[in-house]
């Protein structure tokens, strides 16, 4: 079983694109949509994600970018939205 989630904040010009991605990811490998988001400036959000910049993705807790990809405080990510390829093998992974 795998769990996915979205990280992001509300203004963040790559938050939407970035559930995109996550949309063909699924639909390439034939799987539900389904994964939990996270608005990192709404008071019930983890501590677990307010160290991830957004957007980010998490498969199992782990950002499909890699370790050490993310932010340490609430920004837009620098290396903007992960890519379709990223998704695709961390779920493919999963």
């Amino acid at each position: 079983m795998r769990a996915v989630e979205l990280v992001y904040f509300e203004g963040c010009p790559n938050a939407e694109k970035a559930r995109d991605v996550l949309g063909e990811a699924f639909s390439r490998l034939g799987l539900e949509e389904e994964w939990t988001e996270w608005d990192l400036t709404a008071p019930g959000c983890p501590e677990r994600v307010r160290r991830f910049g957004s957007p980010t993705i998490l498969v199992n807790g782990a950002d499909v970018t890699g370790p050490g990809s993310g932010a340490v405080a609430m920004a837009c990510r620098a290396d903007g939205v992960p890519r379709l390829e990223q998704v695709l093998r961390a779920l493919g992974e999963a």
